[in-house]
């Protein structure tokens, strides 16, 4: 057991950048290996250089066939294999560690990183988190999945058809304690729902009696990300019925959504929920979930027929996303 990473304190307002998020062009790149010569290696190649360095007994815990029920799953505090990533080598610790690493953003890629660690406590990310490979990397269609405390992550290739990611993601953090406060200091994703309340500040007073909810969704696993296929009678107001500043605001909140992950993915996420219909996203707010007296909303959505962006912040961060082409 190592001791308890260091937690340094993110500040909020780091994060109110004035980017237009996606739809301008997010031009981040990966983090780079040592050595000139692997900077450009992506996470793909390093699943298939992990999966080539297993043992037979290590393929025989961590590896299922492409079409496992199991590679669809996701959950909010969950490993998916009982091999732990302490469990193995130290060169397929750190190819563990690269992979998760290139799957985002230069600009998010550490803070992410060391929020697993911290939420994994004193066992950390190598304590705290598991893997499965689905398929063969190389040779056809491959997932490998990483998993644990508010963490599942997802490299595909593009093997899963038509969907973000791979699959449904999971992140969040419980920064200063389980129960954070109105401010959530130091929270690596706070930001995002700081964005989401600056599109309701936008909102009139009858744009947010339609808005503002009672409860929201709640969490129940892969329950949580189900896709409707509806453009209709979604909770919340229709983005299509907002005005061009506030939509323009909303693209932001898109933005600061998918700002985590690598550009590739990232865009390709993008793609998919603009041929779903941006106007028929949905923007709700749950006032029945808020912590303190502060109308700034810690529980939000953002839902389309294909898409679901579902913001739990009480009684800390909890974030789940699911993408796929339209139905």
């Amino acid at each position: 057991m190592k001791p308890k990473p260091h937690h340094s304190s993110l500040d909020r307002r780091s994060f109110l950048r004035q980017s237009t998020g996606l739809a301008a062009g997010l031009g981040f790149t990966g983090i780079p290996l040592v050595g000139a010569e692997t900077q450009k290696v992506e996470s793909e190649t390093l699943v298939k250089t992990f999966y080539d360095s297993l043992s037979e007994e290590q393929r025989k815990a961590v590896c299922f066939p492409f079409e496992h029920k199991l590679r669809e799953k996701v959950d909010n505090n969950w490993l998916i294999t009982k091999t732990l990533v302490e469990d193995y080598q130290k060169d397929q610790q750190a190819m563990i560690k690269e992979i998760f690493m290139k799957l985002h953003s230069e600009e998010y890629a550490q803070k992410v990183y060391d929020q697993v660690e911290w939420d994994s406590g004193l066992d950390g990310f190598e304590g705290g988190s598991s893997v499965a490979i689905f398929g063969t990397p190389g040779s056809g269609k491959f997932e490998f999945v990483l998993t644990g405390r508010h963490c599942t992550r997802r490299c595909d290739g593009d093997s899963v058809e038509g969907t973000a990611f791979g699959g449904p993601l999971f992140y969040g953090h419980a920064a200063d304690s389980f129960n954070e406060k109105a401010d959530h200091k130091g929270n690596a994703y706070w930001y995002q729902a700081v964005r989401a309340n600056e599109v309701y500040q936008m909102l009139d007073g009858k744009q947010r009696e339609t808005a503002l909810l009672g409860k929201s969704r709640g969490e129940k696993g892969n329950k949580t990300v189900a896709l409707s296929g509806q453009k209709t009678g979604l909770d919340g107001i229709r983005v299509g019925d907002l005005s061009s500043d506030q939509k323009d605001h909303v693209r932001k909140v898109l933005g600061d959504l998918l700002a985590p992950f690598r550009e590739k993915d990232s865009a390709e996420a993008l793609k998919l929920v603009e041929a779903g219909g941006f106007d028929h996203l949905h923007l709700a707010f749950y006032k029945d979930e808020n912590i303190g007296n502060d109308e700034i909303w810690d529980v939000w959505q953002l839902e389309g027929p294909n898409a679901i962006f579902y913001f739990r912040g009480k009684p800390h961060v909890h974030a789940w996303m699911h993408i796929r082409k339209p139905l």
